[in-house]
Order: structure tokens, then sequence, then C-alpha cells
């Protein structure tokens, strides 16, 4: 059995717990259902009438990959609510009412999915277009335990080729070899043994340009690892649970955000270990946050999800009234001298948009462009665009463009990437098949052996790895890759 804890799966109010527990599995992960709640949908309003989009502006994906092991290791999130009901009526118990948050302020209230531009979203077709091939190229078992995250470093040009995994308290960085096999560069082992990494994110030394490694799980530690020394260079502490998503920010990269079970977004200074800003509060999220991203051009404007069902966008800009100059107060986090646990950490708790695209968790979420790529466990990644009104922050409207299928892709924590361009777009879902999606047009199919919980597409693209539930590491390469023709 994997040593260590696993990871909680419980959130939320305790009402409704049936007496006896029964064992749930994600992967190797163990959970108990008497600590599950039940999860309350928001549903955006009914749309108005809106025209089609013509066959040209659908799109197609262009692969998809399957697994030998297909059966699932936990059940669906429909076939377990559904179980949950059945053993709440058998005790003759009643569904646990939905828990009363504090009411949103007036210009808060206002927020939700809009009637977009009179549109009706594109769906995608599961039809691989084959208009790019990939061929299964190397296979790499790190180990029993599953892994979490994986990702090549874009923040450095002379390291495109090196990747980084996270599983169980390991850490370990790879190169992917032209004959399309890997070569094990560094590994670090966390001191707790049972910590369990659930993310990682490459940045950048503020000072000489370093390349840094940042992972982050179970026990709410900032790991930051210098891969030029090889040693672990600072550690984190702020948040009050585990951590489920770090990124970092691509114009400035000594700054990373994270994502937490406590609630709360937080802004970090990886060069001072500094928190410069926490995003929580009255207008923050409702439950766990599982993931979040910098917006790619404006340095100010992040995105947030979590298990409230909402994506949230935050702006630094509106922070007028708690920083007088936001870039000054950053600064600071760069000249302070005296102890990280001193600084004068800002909370700010209102976002300028809260979007109800989903009606279920939703675990993974990026910017392209000015749009926003949101996926849940409705077995879809939902391509949308926000409408924020900057004078008027808590009011706007979205307008949802495409959806992406992604069949038997129903239990969370599984979470798509893209290449460097945003050209490519690849998901693992639980039967070990990897769609990829042309997203500016159209998937193929690739085949790995286990359940695949994240994806890692190469700075161009032609190269796509897997990082499997069992442990392993899978790779595909494109047919006219060098090493697909060998």
């Amino acid at each position: 059995m994997e040593s260590g804890r696993k990871k909680q799966e419980s959130r939320g109010s305790k009402q409704g717990e049936s007496e006896g527990k029964k064992q749930e599995f994600d992967g190797n992960k163990q959970v108990s259902d008497g600590q599950k709640h039940e999860s309350h949908r928001k549903s955006a309003a009914p749309p108005k009438p809106r025209r089609k989009r013509s066959p040209s502006e659908v799109t197609v994906p262009v692969a998809v990959a399957v697994a030998s092991n297909p059966n699932p290791r936990r059940p669906s999130v429909k076939k377990r609510e559904q179980q949950q009901q059945e053993e709440a009526a058998a005790e003759g118990e009643k569904c646990p009412a939905k828990p009363e948050f504090l009411p949103l302020p007036p210009v808060m209230a206002k927020l939700g999915p809009g009637q977009g531009l009179g549109c009706e979203a594109a769906e995608g077709s599961l039809v691989p277009s084959r208009k790019r091939e990939y061929k299964p190229c190397g296979k790499h078992t790190e180990g029993k335990r599953p892994l979490y995250a994986i990702g090549f470093n874009f923040m450095d040009a002379r390291y495109y080729d090196v990747f980084a995994t996270v599983g169980g308290n390991r850490v370990t960085t790879y190169r992917c070899l032209e004959n399309g096999s890997f070569a094990v560069l560094q590994a670090y082992v966390d001191e707790d043994k049972d910590e369990s990494f659930y993310t990682l994110s490459w940045a950048r030394d503020h000072v000489d340009g370093s390349p840094l490694l940042v992972a982050a799980g179970s026990n709410g530690i900032i790991r930051v690892i210098n891969c030029a020394t090889e040693k672990l260079a600072k550690s984190f502490v702020g948040h009050g649970d585990s951590i489920n998503e770090i990124r970092t920010q691509a114009l400035k990269p000594s700054l990373i955000i994270s994502a937490s079970k406590d609630e709360s977004v937080r802004l970090w200074n990886v060069h001072t270990g500094i928190c410069i800003l926490v995003f929580a509060g009255a207008g923050g999220h409702r439950n766990e946050v599982l993931s979040v991203d910098f917006h790619p051009s404006d340095i100010e404007r992040f995105a947030s999800c979590g298990m409230d069902n909402t994506v949230k966008i935050w702006s630094m800009k509106e922070l007028a009234h708690v920083v007088t100059e936001f870039w000054l107060y950053v600064d600071k986090s760069y000249s302070w001298t005296d102890l990280p646990s001193k600084f004068p950490t800002k909370y700010v708790q209102f976002p300028v948009l809260i979007a109800a695209v989903h009606s279920n968790y939703v675990d993974c979420t990026r910017w392209l462009g000015d749009f926003i790529l949101s996926k849940s466990v409705d077995n879809e990644i939902v391509l949308w665009e926000p409408k924020t009104k900057e004078q008027s922050p808590g009011e706007g409207s979205i307008d949802i463009l495409q959806k992406y299928p992604v069949p038997e892709c129903d239990i969370w924590f599984i979470k798509f990437s893209c290449d460097f361009h945003f050209n490519q777009l690849a998901i693992g879902n639980r039967e070990g098949k990897i769609y990829v999606w042309e997203v500016q047009s159209s998937p193929p199919v690739l085949t790995a052996r286990s359940p695949i919980r994240q994806t890692a597409v190469s700075f161009d693209g032609s190269t796509i790895l897997g990082a499997g539930e069992d442990g392993t590491i899978w790779r595909w390469d494109e047919v006219d890759h060098a090493s697909a023709k060998n």
C-alpha cells in the first residue's frame, strides 16, 4: 500500500454523513466516504436563442490515446452522489442543506454567466482530423506512487527539452533525448516521508537567472529547488492546508502564485520567500481552490477555479484602495531585509468577475490570450471569453465559444496542458487516453496503460508526455519528429 498520507478528497460540510464508512479509490488514494460532502451545483441562467456557428467554426480533435487497464479506480461523480443519496434514504436522512454563506456585496451579487454575444457554443468532434500524427516513442516507470504533475521548462530557452515530475515525496528532473528516451538529471526526496507532492512549476532566480523548480503538496509547504546547485534553496510556509497548484508569472519569473485547499490564493516572491498578497475572503472561493493561472500579457491579472464550481478573475489594478502603487509594493518584497513573516501582507477579498461556466468541480484553468480554457469533471473543456468592466468591478458577462468533449474524464484532479504558443492542447482521462486538440482549429488519440493525471506538451508541440497513475511517464513524438522516425 502506498506509504504516507493519501490525498484527502473530503470537502466542506459533514452534514449527511453516513455512519458506515466505505472506502473509495482515486488512483492509489483512499478516502473516507463519511468525510465527503455533497457539492452544490451552480447552474447558469437559461440562455436566450443563439445562432448556430458555421461548420467552419467548429473544431475537431487532432488525436486520442487508450490504456490497457480501462477499469476506473474511483466511481464517477454522478454515481458517487447517487450512492450517497441511496444510503441517506436507507437511513431515513435528508440530503444536507446548502451551507449558508455570508451575502456578497450588492456589486458582487450581479455576477454570473451572461447571455454571451448571441452565438451558440461550437461543439468539438471526437473524430481525429489526422492533421498531426503522433507515435509512442518512450516509457519510463519512476515508481509505484501516482505522478500528479509533469511540466516542461519554458522559462529558459536552454532547457526547453527538460521536464520535471512530482509523485509521493519525490521531485525528479529529466531531459528528452533524440532517440525517444529519457535521461534522469536530478532527484529531490523530501525529508517528510508522508509528503505527497501535487504540483510543480518552473521559475528563475532573480539574481543569477538559475533555473528553479517549485513544488508543493499535502503538507502545505512550498519547496524551492535550485537546479543549478542541486540543493533545496527555500521553504515557504503560509497556507493552512494542502496546495493543489503553483504557477509562475512568465513576464516576471520570480513571482509565483499558489492555490490551496484552505480556499485561498497567495502571491509569493520566490527570491525572498515573502507572501505579498492573499486572495480570499467575502468574495473569494467557498471551497478548495484547485487551479490558478496568470494572464499571459496582463501581469496584474490571473484566474482561479475550484470546488465551488466557479472561475474567478482577479486584478491587481483594483488594489488602489489596498496598495497605493502595486508595483512599488512588489518591489518592496525584493528589498525587504526583515523576516518574511513580518512583511505587511495585504488581503484582497473581491475578484473582478465570478463566472459559473460549469455545474461541477472546476479543476484546471488556463488563459488563451484574453480567452479562458477551463475544465470540469463534466467531461469537457470550455473555451470562453470574459467581459469585465474595469470601472465597475464585479459586473460583466461571458460568452462560451467552444466546447471540447473529453470522455471518461469525470474524476477530479486531471489537468490539461498546452505548448508554449498555445496551439496544441493535451489532456488525459481515467482510461489512459490522451486527447490532443489543435485549439485554434481541430484532435488525434494516443495510448497509455493507466489513468493519466497530467500531460505536458513541448515548446513546439512535437512531443507530448503523460504522467500516469501507476507512476509511469509516457512519451509520444510527432511522426515527422527525429525520434519518431527512428
